[in-house]
């Protein structure tokens, strides 16, 4: 006997078909842009010092996502106010550590072994959302996190320490440059915990409007303090749209499709994927600034991935990274 498929069993089956396309191709895309803005920021520190790149590259992020935050705004939902600005506000605090000290790292550690580093975020993050989150302490007793954590730390010590230091031909990084690192990842993992607040209530656009506004407010006497903020007019055309492609990029376009992948195919799978970014943007690295991995950093890579990835098992709330990932 033959049954015909209703039409709308069918409009529900392409449907989803359609979603989940468009999901994959967000993901894919976010994959390939996440694993670029370190190249970025090692080609642009020939002309900008890191606090005028990181006020730059957030004000012209700022700017790129001001259109959709009208758009959001015109729709209704939480308007900004002052409690809206206050819950942004605190998770701004390490993100600016962090953006200025991920660029200072690049002058220790070539760019594809800092995409590698960044992925013990994940851990870290973890292990912050252990202490700021009750609901997610149950995690620990997994041995996966177990594991998976001891791994990473391992792992990402062995990637930078076994990074050989260019100035002094030393077989390690300098301890600055290691310090500077850890700085930056432990910094971007506070500011993935702090962050889930704020994302929660007002949602990814409304937050990640205030966090770039803010984050450039606060970067804006620090680069007038410490760094050079006639830099665009001095550094030249080129290195000027590198700057701004990747600010919008990496920071505005990857916010927004890396919250239409998760919608669509899920945050396990979204994460997931993410750990494709450090093979990307090695391979990229060593072709465009020659950068090779000792023997000792691959194997360290390779536990410091699996590491990643089994604490991603354990699915606790806050690990998974937000959309304001750069």
């Amino acid at each position: 006997m033959n049954y015909k498929t209703s039409p709308a069993h069918s409009d529900a089956a392409s449907r989803s078909s359609a979603n989940l396309s468009k999901g994959y191709s967000a993901v894919f895309a976010t994959v390939f842009i996440w694993s670029v803005p370190s190249l970025f920021m090692f080609y642009l520190n020939r002309y900008y010092d890191p606090w005028a790149q990181n006020f730059y590259r957030y004000s012209v992020a700022c700017i790129a996502i001001a259109p959709l935050l009208v758009y959001q705004l015109h729709r209704g939902g939480p308007c900004i106010d002052m409690h809206a600005v206050k819950l942004c506000l605190l998770p701004c605090l390490p993100n600016v550590v962090h953006q200025v000290t991920q660029v200072m790292a690049l002058f220790y550690i070539g760019p594809g072994v800092y995409t590698i580093f960044t992925r013990a975020s994940v851990i870290f993050t973890a292990l912050l959302a252990l202490a700021f989150f009750p609901e997610e302490r149950v995690v620990i007793r997994q041995w996966q996190f177990q594991v998976g954590t001891l791994f990473g730390l391992i792992g990402a010590f062995g990637v930078i320490w076994f990074q050989a230091n260019a100035s002094s031909h030393d077989q390690h990084i300098a301890l600055p440059g290691l310090f500077i690192a850890f700085t930056a990842t432990f910094c971007w993992a506070l500011y993935g915990v702090l962050i889930k607040r704020p994302s929660a209530e007002l949602g990814s656009i409304r937050s990640f409007g205030l966090v770039s506004f803010i984050t450039s407010a606060l970067l804006f006497p620090l680069t007038l303090a410490f760094g050079q903020i006639g830099t665009p007019f001095h550094a030249g055309l080129q290195a000027n749209l590198v700057l701004i492609i990747s600010a919008v990029t990496c920071i505005t376009l990857a916010h927004v499709l890396y919250y239409v992948a998760i919608r669509e195919i899920g945050v396990a799978l979204s994460q997931s994927l993410q750990l494709l970014c450090p093979a990307i943007a090695m391979a990229l690295s060593a072709w465009l600034y020659g950068e090779r991995l000792t023997h000792a950093q691959l194997w360290s890579a390779g536990i410091l991935l699996i590491g990643a990835f089994l604490a991603m098992r354990t699915k606790p709330i806050a690990t998974a990274e937000t959309a304001e990932n750069i």
